[in-house]
């Protein structure tokens, strides 16, 4: 097997893997899951706030009262 071979079936190999890659990816059963993978840090901004929010707000009544 000469090294012209090995390169061939190497690049069929990886595209074969680059493909597969892509069609777990991209595949319509995963999107939604996906999509909520994506928003998840979004989400943990959102109840950070929430929980800052409910902090200051005792503080914020207790400096208005002063």
């Amino acid at each position: 097997m000469d090294q012209g071979t090995l390169g061939a079936i190497s690049t069929v190999l990886v595209t074969i893997a680059f493909i597969g890659v892509c069609w777990w990816a991209f595949a319509p059963k995963r999107k939604g899951r996906f999509r909520d993978d994506a928003n998840l840090p979004f989400a943990d901004d959102d109840e950070e706030q929430h929980k800052q929010n409910d902090q200051h707000h005792p503080d914020d009544d207790e400096a208005g009262r002063k």
